[in-house]
Order: C-alpha cells, then structure tokens, then sequence
C-alpha cells in the first residue's frame, strides 16, 4: 500500500484551533494529523469536530496528505468521530491506541473505502505488529512512542535505547507487508540539534518520516528524510555502471570500489523515485 508520496514531515494540528487549521494550508509540510484525541479537551471536542468536518470540505490543503486522528471508540466521541469522516474527502483515518487487528476490524466496518492507519503506542500493539500489519484495510503505522514511554515506564535517552524494540518490531511489520511507517515525535521542539539527530536515527533505521508538534521542526524534518544530493547522484551512477555492465554480459558492476547488484539497484531506484515525488511536491 505504500506509496512514493513522501512523508518526511507529518504535522499534528488541533482539530480545535481554526488559526492552526489556516495557518497549515501554507506549511511546507508532507502531511498533516488532524487531531481530534490528544490535542483536544473533552469539552471541546464535539465542536471540534464540526469545525475539522467544516475546514476539511471548505479549505485547501493542497498535495499535502490528509489525515484524521479520531477518538477511540473506547470514548463517548469515538463513533460520531468516526461516522463524521465517512465519504469525507481525507486521505486516512488514524486510529489511537491500537493494540490488535480487531482493533482495526470495528473501525473498518463503520467506515469503508477510506484508509486506515494505526497508531502504535500499546507494549500490546508491539507485540501484535505483525498481525496488526497484515489488516488489509491498514495503510500506514504512525508510532506514539510518548504513550510507548509511559507504558514502558521509561526514560528518556537521546540513543532511545528503550523505544528499540518496539520501534524495530513496527518496522519490520510495516515493511514486510510495504506499509508507510513515520517515526514518533520529538518533545523539545527548540532543541534543533536532538531533533536532527533523532530524525537522522530514524531516517537510517528506515523510517518514512517523522511525526512533529512544531512548524519550527518541518525544515529539519524535511532534510533528514529526503535523499541528499550525494545519494541522489550515487543512486544515479550505480544505475549507470550496473547497466553497462548488462549490456556487456555482466551481473554485476563496480563503483567506488564497492559491489553493485541488483538489489542495489531496486534501492537506488527507490532514492530517484522519492527525489522525484519530493521535487513533484514542492
């Protein structure tokens, strides 16, 4: 299911806040999460709804993909969150705390043709990755590694050493069943040098992009997830010198020294195509 569409950034935005709402029409982010759970208080969340329904039909958000964080159906605003995006023109519905595919089962049935993605934040969901992964309705894994910590009981560590296993769990599910998969958030949105290299971490993990609370965190966001422009070049060469090497009976070529079969080649095809779809969205 996953796409070239680029998700290096993945902005949350209260559902709540018309300001924000407006002001995300004109950010230079990939994405943007809706938020109708976290972000909003109990008693504000029926008017939110009316007014994301509102924006969602009314403003224009561009290429930038669309998706909606709603309540749980553990909630009272869970099924009228859900029931107010059927046939709505959004790109996901983003489901919290899911923690089995029957999770995603009661959601799927109450809102068909629209995507569904999961939220991964449960030690119970990364325990079920797999399983949760292979929902046919399931699209993409957005990580919550803040309700991750909560759960784990633990700390903070710039290495993230406690969130490896259940972010490498998630990938790996993601992956093998070709799911996009955006990386958790980082909390100190005035801390450039963390977030870079925590986006830096993800991005070399294999990540798709990271989820932020801040348009101050979008450019770096940006950079770490798209190709630079040494590994666009590199991408490029290695298709190159594999296809000589074809055309004069060889399997396999040789740059910078380095081995270059084919599965390099899906890789290095794979780096054009995002570079592409990232130019296409800009």
């Amino acid at each position: 299911m996953a796409t070239t569409r680029p998700y290096r950034s993945v902005l949350y935005i209260p559902g709540s806040k018309e300001r924000a709402l407006e002001k995300a029409q004109t950010l230079a982010t990939d994405a943007i999460i809706f938020d109708l759970e976290d972000a909003v208080s109990p008693d504000e969340k029926p008017a939110a709804r009316a007014l994301l329904v509102e924006t969602l039909a009314s403003a224009n958000f561009g290429n930038r993909a669309r998706i909606v964080r709603v309540n749980g159906l553990d909630t009272e605003w869970g099924a009228d969150d859900i029931a107010a995006f059927v046939g709505a023109d959004i790109d996901a519905l983003l489901i919290p705390k899911v923690s089995t595919p029957e999770d995603l089962d009661a959601v799927a049935e109450m809102i068909p043709n629209t995507p569904l993605w999961a939220m991964m934040e449960t030690a119970l969901g990364m325990l079920n990755a797999t399983a949760i992964a292979a929902h046919p309705r399931l699209a993409g894994m957005v990580m919550g590694t803040n309700d991750l910590a909560k759960e784990l009981n633990s700390r903070f560590r710039a290495d993230r050493l406690p969130m490896q296993a259940g972010l490498g769990l998630c990938l790996l599910a993601a992956k093998a069943h070709n799911l996009t998969i955006i990386d958790g958030v980082y909390n100190a949105f005035k801390d450039d040098d963390g977030l870079r290299a925590e986006c830096d971490q993800g991005r070399d993990m294999g990540f798709d992009g990271k989820t932020l609370i801040h348009p101050a965190q979008l450019e770096i966001a940006n950079t770490a997830f798209a190709p630079s422009e040494a590994e666009v070049t590199l991408a490029q060469r290695q298709i190159d010198a594999f296809n000589a090497a074809k055309a004069e009976g060889q399997g396999v070529a040789v740059v910078d020294g380095k081995i270059v079969e084919n599965l390099h080649i899906v890789t290095a095809e794979a780096t054009l195509a995002k570079a592409a779809a990232i130019a296409a969205q800009s």
